[in-house]
């Protein structure tokens, strides 16, 4: 298990990959998933989405005292602030394996995109199972 990245596609990357979640551990290599988000826009290119600037630390409106001094810690917490993220280009050049995030089958046959990318564009990509992505655990 463990963490990964999520990816929106709207680069066409086969029927198992329209409209879907997909995930993927590869985009932060050395580091794992960092529970990110990205991108793919129709011409290829590679965005990572942040909301870095999107929420600020404060009070919670609706936070009521209870008399617990254990509560006390959920009196702040993230809040709209009204302000969207935005789109960062990313530039790697790397292949890059993504998998629907939500699958009903045998662990063998989940389908899986291998991606190509240079300098953030993809390059090509080619479908394959899990089962062919990791042959040894077969």
């Amino acid at each position: 298990m463990g963490l990964f990245d999520y990816v929106r596609s709207s680069y066409y990357l086969g029927e198992e990959f329209v409209d879907t979640e997909l995930q993927t551990k590869d985009m932060e290599r050395g580091i794992g998933g960092t529970m990110s988000q990205y991108w793919i826009d129709p011409a290829g290119q590679l965005w990572m989405v942040d909301y870095r600037d999107a929420f600020d630390f404060g009070e919670d409106p609706d936070w009521e005292d209870d008399g617990r001094p254990i509560t006390a810690i959920f009196k702040y917490k993230f809040l709209p602030n009204g302000k969207h993220g935005r789109l960062v280009p990313q530039s790697i050049t790397d292949y890059v394996c993504v998998y629907p995030a939500q699958w009903e089958g045998k662990w063998e046959d989940w389908p899986t995109c291998r991606v190509h990318f240079v300098n953030g564009v993809v390059q090509s990509y080619e479908n394959i199972t899990k089962s062919e992505q990791y042959p040894s655990y077969t």
